[in-house]
């Protein structure tokens, strides 16, 4: 990592990491979100066990998203970004660098607090290992895919809602076999390593693809 690169990635690491930022934001949301499921299903830990999985991929995919609206906004409202842009450094390289500050300070977290947060809804303790690695696995390929929303609704008003939009139906995949991956470890019958290989598939996809869409995206939202 070149030493532009290197600044860049440590402010907005030390941006995240402050109060307020969006590492423990997203670890708050993650909690709140699987610790009101268990109230609205009710105490048969059955069936909490068999849908913990599905629980903690959404909490997770929606804490991810939570403060990804911000990823290139503060940039282009102080003008750095433009700065970034009109630097010699590769605008997929930026983008790939403020992706992966962003995953360290907010998806990792909520990887390490998954199996914490999976004793409330019962997951078995031989399936943790099964959750923390295709969260690991997937949570990436989240990030990613959230860097295009948020460079397509940089400059727009109510931008965070229009990423939401733009982004979800995106992440289906990654949702989808994340999810199965984690039940064949608890329940099966498919293997565990069939979704997981697809999970591990889609996220080198997006890693490549996605910092290359999100800078054209940002080249043609400024122009």
């Amino acid at each position: 990592m070149t030493g532009p690169l290197k600044a860049l990635f440590l402010r907005d690491l030390t941006l995240a990491l402050r109060v307020g930022g969006g590492a423990m934001i997203g670890v708050i949301f993650f909690l709140t979100v699987v610790t009101i499921i268990p109230f609205g299903v009710g105490p048969d830990m059955n069936l909490l066990a068999r849908i913990g999985p599905a629980i903690l991929w959404i909490g997770a995919l929606l804490a991810t998203l939570l403060g990804l609206d911000r990823l290139f906004q503060a940039d282009a409202d102080d003008g750095s970004l433009d700065l970034l842009m009109m630097s010699g450094t590769p605008l997929p390289l930026v983008v790939a660098v403020k992706a992966l500050a962003h995953w360290l300070a907010t998806g990792l977290p909520l990887v390490i607090a998954a199996p914490v947060l999976g004793l409330f809804l019962n997951v078995p303790p031989e399936a943790m290992g099964a959750v923390v690695l295709t969260l690991a696995a997937g949570m990436p390929a989240l990030t990613c895919l959230g860097t295009i929303g948020a460079a397509l609704s940089v400059g727009l008003r109510r931008g965070g809602l229009l990423m939401a939009i733009l982004i979800l139906p995106l992440t289906i995949p990654v949702l989808i076999f994340g999810v199965a991956a984690t039940t064949a470890a608890i329940v099966g019958p498919l293997p565990f390593g069939m979704p997981f290989t697809v999970l591990v598939a889609l996220s080198l996809m997006s890693i490549v693809l996605g910092p290359i869409a999100a800078a054209a995206a940002l080249r043609f939202g400024l122009e």
